[in-house]
């Protein structure tokens, strides 16, 4: 998919237990909490997720024996929710028209009025700091023996953007990091900084279809990264072209992962369009196509046979479907 001359590749972060980069996330704050004494044996632990993480919380949480509770907008794909009630948790659905702040804020109540543990991936230094530890290393890591021109990762959270990024800027400080975002909610690119006020969201979001990625609000875990300067260059991402892109990884390649893999890699591709000869890109594939199922990007694919597989049916004699 790259142009010829220039070598991208991929980290495919859908090989974690629950097939997302949230596994690290999950772990990392629930151990946090253990160490810290935060979080009791026992506690009910509660968190605002658009998906990857409260599946990754659920997954951390039964294992370790704590009850999860996910508040989750209602846009965000079904097959979520199934999977975190399928490990045991809760899952409360707030309006769409409340939109990120709203099941953050939701969390937050609910964590209030009831004395369960909130975990905070929004903020927690818990998150970056795991990344720190793991992902960058593991990139240096697998990169020792190569050059690495240029890291590409979108945000949610801002967790592999600041925790990562500050280990390989570190490292290889001529690695240009590439930050991507929603083209019609590019809030960093804005520059416009995040309303003091929790519950107002950025002026510069507009509803996208890349979960995961930019809440309508900036992350204080992103802001971390923003304010260090890691990102030499930030590339917009149209919903449209992560789709597109999305689908091309899983027919041409064999890498099935979801709109925010796809957006990552389209942000990538754009950079290798321009990349001198000989380049080394890598960019973040952060999930699997299986959280996507009820989204946009499988909106044409159908379940019952084409014309084209009917044709093959038909071809010969034996186990026909008749309808």
């Amino acid at each position: 998919m790259a142009p010829e001359g220039v070598n991208l590749y991929a980290k495919l972060e859908y090989f974690n237990p629950l097939s997302s980069v949230k596994d690290r996330l999950a772990l990392a704050i629930i151990e946090h909490g253990e160490k810290t004494g935060e979080l009791k044996p026992g506690q009910t632990v509660v968190e605002a997720s658009s998906g990857n993480t409260g599946i990754a919380l659920a997954m951390v949480c039964a294992a370790k024996g704590y009850p999860f509770v996910c508040t989750m907008a209602e846009t965000f794909s079904i097959e979520r929710r199934r999977v975190m009630r399928g490990l045991g948790a809760k899952v409360i659905v707030t309006p769409k028209e409340l939109k990120g702040t709203g099941m953050v804020l939701k969390a937050k109540e609910l964590a209030e009025e009831h004395g369960w543990y909130l975990t905070r991936q929004f903020e927690n230094e818990a998150n970056p700091a795991y990344h720190a530890m793991t992902t960058g290393p593991e990139i240096l890591s697998d990169f020792a023996s190569l050059p690495l021109d240029y890291w590409v990762t979108g945000y949610g959270t801002g967790g592999t953007f600041t925790g990562a990024g500050k280990v390989i800027k570190q490292a290889r400080p001529d690695t240009k990091i590439v930050l991507s975002e929603p083209a019609n909610a590019a809030l960093i690119s804005s520059n416009i900084p995040q309303p003091a006020d929790e519950k107002e969201s950025h002026p510069s979001w507009e509803p996208h279809p890349i979960q995961g990625w930019t809440p309508d609000f900036i992350p204080k875990v992103a802001q971390e990264g923003v304010d260090l300067k890691l990102f030499d260059e930030i590339v917009p991402v149209s919903g449209e072209e992560a789709i597109s892109v999305s689908k091309e990884l899983a027919s041409k390649e064999g890498i099935f992962t979801g709109i925010s893999g796809g957006a990552t890699a389209a942000a990538a591709l754009k950079i290798c369009e321009k990349a001198p000869k000989g380049s080394v890109v890598l960019c973040m594939i952060p999930d699997t196509g299986e959280r996507y199922l009820s989204s946009p990007l499988f909106a044409d694919v159908g379940i019952e046979m084409s014309e084209e597989e009917l044709k093959i049916a038909m071809s010969t004699p034996s186990a026909q479907l008749l309808s």
